[in-house]
């Protein structure tokens, strides 16, 4: 089981450092199909697109990680439409990549697979 489950999002004010790559290399493989992105500023985030059979199923998605996401006061960027949502996760904060990301995506895979 994926310790990162029963861990909790420690709130983030810029009191840390982000990731580095040998860090987020080991994380990233207790995140199944999560890809780690840098974007035009170089900044490092985590990135999954998830399928459904219809615009409902995807907003079902998207509520249930809006409350994964208030539970753990981290919250993710969604993009979602008929039959899919993209889910883009960074710590702003601290521009670039935390545990917290990693532990929210790790909570959000559990509730596709149960």
């Amino acid at each position: 089981m994926n310790d990162l489950i029963n861990k909790k999002c420690i709130p983030c004010e810029g009191s840390f450092p982000p990731l580095d790559l040998s860090e987020i290399h080991k994380y990233q493989k207790k995140v199944d199909g999560w890809e780690v992105k840098p974007n035009e500023k170089k900044i490092y985030f985590l990135e999954k697109k998830f399928k459904f059979k219809n615009f409902l199923d995807s907003q079902k998605f998207v509520n249930e990680v809006g409350k994964i996401s208030e539970n753990e006061s981290h919250h993710p960027d969604i993009l979602f439409g008929w039959g899919y949502a993209k889910i883009r996760i960074t710590t702003h904060a601290i521009e670039g990549l935390s545990e917290n990301d990693f532990i929210l995506a790790a909570k959000i895979d559990k509730i596709v697979n149960v």
